[in-house]
């Protein structure tokens, strides 16, 4: 009888932290397109792509978002320090899962709604070991989403401080990323100042 390899547990890390600072400080988790908040366009992303279970973690107005996004079926962790920027977040999330059954953590941003299921479902894909490194590119420039094998968690974790996230530890670790063009599926621009609210609809 072949022995098969199990499914990997990939879980969908959701940073939906943000304030928005540069809009006035609107919580980009509840900024709405096609009528909807943000976060639930990203959750939806993540569970299309594939992932599961997904953790969001939630910061400004996070009461508010839980109120009037809809979030079920998620696992939602408030980062109290959110305002320290994503490096905390991402902390927040990745704490989450330590000591989970879970393989890989797939990390997206609220902020990209540019970037969808197929998207995701490419990165994930990627997934060979726990020690997995991957990442979406966008005209070979690497992007969001990120996958990060269990093994990485505690030193992504030990790094991510004030905005950076994983930006210090994906650029000591090139060499090891894979990176899985999606520019043909997706597009990687971020919702950061009134102008970028064209990009809403």
């Amino acid at each position: 009888m072949a022995h098969t390899q199990p499914v990997p547990v990939i879980a969908g890390v959701l940073l939906a932290a943000g304030g928005g600072r540069r809009l006035g400080g609107r919580p980009k988790a509840l900024l709405e397109h096609r009528d909807r908040p943000l976060v639930e366009h990203a959750v939806r992303a993540l569970r299309n792509g594939g992932c599961g279970p997904v953790h969001v973690v939630l910061g400004a107005a996070a009461e508010e978002v839980r109120a009037r996004a809809d979030l079920s079926g998620c696992v939602t962790t408030v980062n109290p320090w959110w305002e320290e920027g994503m490096g905390s977040s991402l902390r927040a999330g990745l704490g989450e899962l330590v000591g989970s059954d879970v393989d890989a953590a797939l990390v997206l941003l609220v902020d990209q709604p540019g970037i969808g299921a197929e998207a995701v479902a490419r990165v994930r894909s990627a997934y060979r070991t726990r020690s997995s490194l991957a990442a979406a590119a966008y005209g070979g420039k690497r992007g969001h989403p990120v996958l990060f094998g269990a093994d990485r968690w505690a030193d992504i974790a030990a790094g991510a401080t004030g905005d950076r996230g994983a930006r210090e530890y994906l650029r000591a670790h090139h060499d090891a990323i894979t990176l899985v063009e999606c520019s043909d599926v997706a597009q990687a621009f971020d919702i950061d100042t009134a102008e970028d609210l064209r990009h809403l609809e």
